[in-house]
């Protein structure tokens, strides 16, 4: 059975969270959850977006995990604006690590409102060692819990982001480079908009080389 994908609920503070799990055969395989995009706007788990960058870590020889936040799909509860939330994806955190407690590295992804939710998480979880967040909203959501940014990471948006005026990231982008000894990467994708229509190619290209070189670092 290989690559085989696991439909699993895994407990969660409001009810069962609906999740799918790719378990690595590799020991001490790095770990990684993927979080989605905003429920009240029709995301789920499995938003294009998170599909393909749990599968880029699962590519990687990564244990992935990607999950239905409360109220989404067949998870139980409903959207609590982004504090339930939060304690979702810690729950679903925790599972992953006890399911993988030899695991070498601990990576957090989220897609837009879950590169929110990512970010949130990264600053309660010191394990954590590297992010990705991808089309993440400063306009919307306020950023500046993240100083100090506790780990090196990724940012990347599209180029044609319709939700997001470039100011906001350039602001973040300032922002995270006056901290020492983390590099915050930002990316932009060419000709890609907020969700990545007909540019998933690219974004995956750029996934998949910055977590190969950043699983050598360790």
């Amino acid at each position: 059975m290989e690559n085989k994908i696991d439909e699993i609920f895994i407990p969660g503070p409001a009810g069962r969270l609906e999740a799918k799990y790719f378990k690595s055969k590799k020991t001490t395989s790095p770990i990684a959850l993927v979080l989605q995009p905003h429920p009240q706007y029709g995301g789920t788990m499995n938003n294009k977006v998170v599909v393909e960058t749990f599968n880029t870590f699962k590519e990687n020889s990564f244990s992935v995990c990607r999950v239905n936040f409360r109220g989404v799909g067949r998870s139980d509860g409903e959207f609590d604006n982004g504090q339930g939330e939060l304690a979702d994806a810690a729950a679903a955190l925790d599972w992953l690590e006890r399911e993988n407690l030899d695991n070498s590295q601990c990576w957090v992804s989220g897609f837009s409102f879950g590169s929110l939710i990512a970010m949130q998480l990264l600053m309660r979880r010191p394990e954590i060692n590297r992010f990705i967040a991808i089309s993440p909203q400063p306009n919307v959501y306020d950023f500046s819990f993240l100083s100090p940014c506790p780990t090196s990471g990724l940012m990347i948006y599209g180029k044609k982001d319709e939700l997001v005026p470039v100011e906001f990231i350039d602001e973040l982008n300032k922002r995270l480079s006056l901290q020492k000894g983390i590099n915050v990467e930002f990316q932009s994708v060419m000709d890609a908009n907020h969700f990545f229509a007909k540019s998933e190619k690219n974004l995956i290209k750029n996934l998949d080389k910055y977590i190969k070189k950043e699983i050598t670092v360790f």
